[in-house]
């Protein structure tokens, strides 16, 4: 799915096809936190297509720590209008990974979401219908954290209980709205819990350095997003 051509001025055109543009919006696991290898998935993703004159597609990686589904949502358009690079161009494609932090409960393990998850179950929705409005739309799931690590920053209390609760809101809400849902939860927790404890940070919330390049691999054997990306650099597993 490789972008076609396009015009900087009546005067001026490119030489070659357009790579196609991607953002990944979401929290840390997008903006890759626990990884001080390879910076994440998506900048493992973003470094595949440094090289000039490559024309495979580009990755925009918008993560931030500590985002919840309603900062995602208040910075959603801006952020996507303003990474096409060429006037007149918006991104072909959005990756979107968020909702663990909203899965937390707060000062104690039944304590209140930090979302609630009925504001979660709205938001969701919201997102969706908006990303749908600006371009093709893939949807990351969470990873399992580590339960014994808890709390997290001393006050939030994160468990795989909560987690598959907001986790399944999300994929049916993403099936509702035929957006593809890869489950990293399942995914992970089907593999063992030697396995998916290894992959976590001494935090017990982000992937460490070989989590994360667990979930690049799993990102890049999805059959959406090689259906979706253009891998042309890229190592289809």
């Amino acid at each position: 799915m490789v972008a076609t051509s396009s015009s900087l001025s009546s005067s001026i055109t490119l030489r070659q096809a357009h790579p196609q543009k991607i953002v990944a919006v979401g929290d840390s696991l997008v903006y890759g936190f626990g990884d001080p290898e390879g910076g994440g998935w998506v900048e493992r993703l973003r470094r595949l297509s440094m090289e000039p004159g490559s024309t495979g597609a580009v990755f925009y990686n918008l993560g931030i720590r500590g985002d919840r589904i309603a900062q995602v949502i208040e910075r959603l358009d801006q952020e996507f209008r303003y990474r096409g690079e060429i006037r007149n161009r918006v991104p072909d494609l959005m990756m979107l990974s968020v909702g663990t932090n909203d899965s937390a409960r707060v000062g104690r393990p039944l304590g209140r979401n930090y979302t609630d998850f009925e504001e979660f179950e709205h938001s969701i929705t919201t997102l969706l219908v908006q990303a749908r409005q600006l371009c093709p739309v893939l949807f990351v799931g969470m990873v399992p954290v580590n339960e014994a690590a808890m709390p997290f920053s001393e006050v939030l209390f994160y468990s795989h209980r909560e987690q598959w609760r907001y986790k399944e809101a999300t994929r049916l809400a993403c099936a509702s709205h035929n957006i593809p849902y890869l489950d990293i939860l399942t995914l992970w927790l089907n593999r063992g819990e030697h396995w998916w404890r290894d992959r976590l940070s001494s935090d017990g919330l982000h992937p460490n350095v070989l989590g994360y390049r667990s979930l690049l691999q799993d990102v890049l054997a999805w059959d959406a997003f090689q259906a979706a990306v253009d891998l042309q650099n890229y190592p289809v597993v």
